[in-house]
């Protein structure tokens, strides 16, 4: 059995992208996390200690997002899915969706997207 722990659209400011504007006005992301693990362990007890804390996973997040620079929103997601995975040993496996609204396309849209999943070297 697997559980999930969810972070939904953590909404970060960050200077990402390909373009120079990008990098020198920043713009709003979201991140949203699907962390799997055993929570029965948790529930049963109602223990803190045998969970993830979600704001520690938030805080994780927020760091990456803001204190590093990346060009594409593909490797802002593997930064996040990498950092979770070696912080938080409960993690067997992390799915990681990258939110840009703002993607300077010519196109109306809501905006683009990309979504990784990790899994726990055995």
């Amino acid at each position: 059995m697997t559980d999930t722990i969810i972070i939904s659209r953590l909404a970060v400011y960050a200077h990402h992208g390909v373009h120079a504007e990008e990098e020198r006005l920043g713009q709003r992301f979201y991140v949203t996390l699907h962390c799997s693990l055993d929570l029965r362990p948790a529930g049963l007890s109602d223990d803190y200690g045998l969970s993830v804390c979600y704001g520690s996973l938030a805080e994780l997040v927020n760091e990456i997002a803001t204190t590093r620079r990346f060009r594409i929103i593909e490797g802002l997601a593997e930064a996040i899915a990498a950092g979770v995975l070696e912080k938080f040993k409960l993690v067997t496996a992390v799915t990681v969706r990258v939110e840009k609204p703002e993607a300077p396309v010519p196109f109306i849209m809501d905006g683009v997207a990309v979504e990784i999943t990790r899994l726990r070297d055995a």
